[in-house]
């Protein structure tokens, strides 16, 4: 009988082995995807999850600008941002985000604050890459689909 070890195992970061995902947003709840965007991120999905490594995956996300919100959020969600000045807050519902130019910085924010602060967690967000729509430059890497919606019913609206 093999006798069980009992060292914690860390993980070095010249021994992380980096993959990637594909994960179509389109009708996907925002919060549910974020989830799973920033777990993979982290790479706590992989049994060598070492909290001070930067272990985790790289993730294309698609269709970004199609991401479902819940309930009354779209026109009750409201990010805020202060110009610097006297009286310079700022606010925006994320109905204006995602109808505006820059549409994936609903997903990207949603994603960022479930992320760690500091220079593991910008490490970490340079591995996410959102597309607004269906294309994406990053055919060469061979990233492996990902689906979100077959985890859960309540991940993707009206399925």
């Amino acid at each position: 009988m093999k006798a069980l070890s009992k060292v914690t195992q860390s993980i070095k970061p010249a021994d992380v082995e980096k993959k990637w995902h594909l994960i179509d947003a389109e009708g996907l709840v925002l919060g549910r995807l974020a989830v799973i965007i920033a777990n993979t991120l982290r790479g706590k999905h992989k049994p060598s999850f070492t909290p001070h490594v930067d272990c985790g995956d790289h993730v294309v996300v698609i269709n970004a600008d199609k991401v479902r919100l819940t309930g009354n959020k779209l026109k009750n969600k409201v990010y805020y941002k202060h110009t610097g000045y006297a009286g310079g807050i700022k606010e925006v519902t994320a109905a204006k985000v995602l109808e505006g130019r820059f549409p994936e910085r609903v997903l990207e924010k949603a994603v960022e604050r479930m992320i760690p602060r500091g220079p593991l967690g910008r490490a970490q967000m340079r591995a996410l890459h959102l597309y607004a729509g269906a294309e994406h430059p990053h055919g060469g890497t061979q990233p492996q689909p990902l689906d979100v919606a077959a985890r859960n019913r309540k991940n993707k609206v009206g399925a």
